[in-house]
C-alpha cells in the first residue's frame, strides 16, 4: 500500500482523489499551482450527464458518476451544491433534430431515463419560456441530469481530505519529478521544496501533459478553450438545464444564470503577452438568445466572463489509473471532469493503494495512446 501520496492538482479530480486516499488512511500531499478549484473546475459548465457519451463502456460509466454525486450530497450535511433538476434539449434544424433523435434512442436503448415533451409539456416544467422559442414536439427530457457548483464541491472534498491529515500546497508549481529505478521518488516545486513520494496522482488538468513529460510520459492532449457568461440577477425563475438552440444555460445561485454555447467559444482572443478574452459581440449575442428565450430576463447584463481551458486527452476519453512503465504513476484527467470526477476520483484512489480496479479503468488506460517512449 502506498502510504504518502502526492496528488498534483486540486480541481474537482484532484480534490475527489485526494478525499478518497484520506478517507482509506493515507498520508496525502495536494499540490496545488495555484488556487483549488479556480482553474478549468472554476469555468465549467458543470452540466452533470451522461446522455452526451458515445460508446456504451464510456455511458455506463458515466451512469455510474452520477450516481456517485447523488450518493456524496446526500451523505454530506451540506450537499446543496448538487441540483438534479433535469434537462431540457430541443433543436429546429432537421440535421440537429434527427441527431437527438438518434441520441436519445441510444441512451434510452441503455435503459437511461429521457423521453420526448410537447411544447405544453415543457412550460410545465419551465413556464418562464417563450413558448414561441419552443417546437410543437420534439424536446427532450433527461429528468435525472442536473449541475453542481463546482467551487462548493471542491471545497467540501478538500475539507474532508485535511480534516483527515492531508496537508494542502496552494501556489506552488511542480517543477520536477524524481524519477530512480522504475519509479517516482519525489515531487519537486518552483519553491525548492521536494516531496517524497510513495506514489504520485496527475490531476493536473490542462497541465497533465506537462506533467507526464516530467515523468518521462508522452501524454497526447488537444485542450479547448471555453467562455462561460455569468448573468447579474434574475427574476425569471430558472429551475434546470437547458440546451436550446442559441443557447445554453443553468441557474448559477443567487438568482444568476450561466450561459454557454459552442459558438462563444471560438471568440476566444488571445493577446500577444497571452491574455484571453471573448469577444464583446458574441459575449452580447448568447445574452440576448437567453433574453429572447426567456423575456422575464429582459434587464440581465453580463457581470462576469469565464474563459477556462479543457483538458481533453488525445481521443476524447479519460486518461485513469497506473502507468505500466511507472506503476507508482497514476493519471486522472478528462474533458467532463466535473460529472466524471467523484466516482473516477475514487476509482484511481482505490486503485494506488493497491485495490483492483482493473475492470472498471480498462477502457481508460494511458497504455491505449501506444508504446512507450524512451525513458528520460
Amino acid at each position: 500500500m502506498a502510504e504518502h501520496v502526492v496528488v498534483i492538482g486540486a480541481g474537482v479530480y484532484g480534490a475527489a482523489v485526494a478525499a478518497s486516499l484520506a478517507r482509506r488512511g493515507a498520508r496525502v500531499v495536494v499540490v496545488e499551482a495555484g488556487v483549488p478549484g479556480a482553474g478549468t473546475s472554476g469555468a465549467t459548465f458543470a452540466w452533470i450527464n451522461s446522455s452526451s457519451r458515445q460508446s456504451h463502456s464510456y455511458h455506463a460509466f458515466g451512469v455510474a458518476a452520477m450516481a456517485a454525486h447523488r450518493g456524496l450530497a446526500a451523505e454530506a450535511p451540506a450537499g446543496d451544491w448538487y441540483h438534479e433538476g433535469g434537462n431540457l434539449h430541443w433543436e429546429t434544424t432537421d440535421a440537429e433534430r434527427e441527431r437527438l433523435r438518434r441520441r436519445v434512442a441510444a441512451v434510452v436503448g441503455h435503459g437511461y431515463e429521457a423521453r420526448w415533451l410537447s411544447r405544453a409539456e415543457a412550460l410545465e416544467l419551465e413556464p418562464e419560456v417563450d413558448p414561441a422559442a419552443l417546437p410543437a414536439d420534439g424536446i427532450a427530457y433527461f429528468p435525472q441530469e442536473g449541475w453542481v457548483e463546482p467551487a462548493r464541491l471542491v471545497g467540501h472534498l478538500l475539507a474532508s481530505a485535511v480534516s483527515r491529515g492531508a496537508e494542502l500546497v496552494t501556489g506552488d508549481p511542480v517543477v520536477g519529478l524524481d524519477r530512480a529505478a522504475g519509479l517516482v521518488r519525489a515531487v519537486g516545486l518552483a519553491s525548492g521544496r521536494s516531496i517524497s513520494a510513495a506514489a504520485v496522482v496527475n490531476c493536473a488538468g490542462p497541465r497533465a501533459d506537462v506533467i507526464a513529460g516530467l515523468a518521462g510520459l508522452d501524454l497526447p492532449m488537444r485542450n479547448t478553450r471555453g467562455v462561460l457568461v455569468r448573468t447579474s440577477p434574475v427574476a425569471a425563475p430558472v429551475s434546470r438545464v437547458i440546451h436550446a438552440p442559441d443557447v445554453h444555460l443553468r441557474p448559477d445561485g443567487g438568482g444568476r444564470l450561466l450561459l454557454h454555447t459552442q459558438a462563444i467559444d471560438g471568440a476566444v482572443r488571445v493577446s500577444d503577452d497571452g491574455v484571453t478574452s471573448a469577444d464583446g459581440s458574441a459575449v452580447e449575442t448568447i445574452l440576448e438568445a437567453a433574453r429572447v428565450l426567456y423575456p422575464g430576463i429582459r434587464a440581465a447584463t453580463v457581470a462576469e466572463v469565464r474563459i477556462g481551458e479543457r483538458p481533453i486527452p488525445g481521443d476524447g476519453l479519460p486518461v485513469l489509473g497506473r502507468a505500466v512503465e511507472l506503476p507508482n504513476f497514476h493519471f486522472a484527467v478528462s474533458h467532463s471532469g466535473v460529472t466524471l470526477g467523484v466516482h473516477a476520483g475514487d476509482l484511481v484512489a482505490a486503485e494506488v493503494l493497491g485495490e483492483d480496479r482493473g475492470d472498471e479503468l480498462a477502457a481508460f488506460r494511458f497504455e491505449r495512446f501506444g508504446p512507450p517512449g524512451p525513458v528520460r
